[in-house]
């Protein structure tokens, strides 16, 4: 039976130990830019995906995201074991790591916004002195009925 529930606390769990030791444990400078963002734990709690991202060492500078993942595999038995001694379960689970698109997905989703309040602030203003084509009121109103039954009648 998958409790879901443990495995929400113990994927929070795992994250909270593989950041921790990432930072002031494990000494690689491969993993000096590696953020822990999220990890998902299967119902069976045998398998842990870990997410992260890795940010530049500057602003200018682009992530080495091969050298990060490089780093995580060398570390995943070191990391496995300080999760087995920091959860306390029956069995221990595998570490797979995975790297985070959501920034990267985010970063574009407000690319396309800014494009698009971009765009309707050049509709706007090309509206502003606009006239329309037809009449300045099109639709029909009460007084207009009446007089249409004087023409048929």
């Amino acid at each position: 039976m998958v409790d879901h529930a443990r495995a929400a606390r113990l994927a929070k769990r795992i994250t909270t130990i593989v950041a921790t030791a990432i930072s002031t444990e494990i000494k690689d400078p491969r993993l000096a830019h590696v953020t822990i963002t999220d990890c998902r734990v299967t119902g069976d709690l045998h398998d842990a995906t870990v997410f992260y991202t890795v940010m530049g060492a500057s602003v200018d500078a682009e992530p080495d995201v091969a050298e990060a993942a490089a780093g995580l595999a060398a570390a995943t038995g070191v990391l496995r074991t300080k999760v087995g001694a920091g959860t306390g379960v029956r069995f221990t689970p595998t570490l797979r790591f995975e790297l985070d698109t959501v920034p990267d997905a985010t970063r574009a989703m407000d690319e396309l916004l800014a494009r698009a309040r971009a765009q309707d602030e050049l509709v706007a203003r090309a509206a502003e002195d606009a006239q329309p084509a037809g009449e300045s009121d099109p639709y029909k109103h009460e007084d207009d009925e009446s007089s249409g039954e004087d023409r048929l009648g």
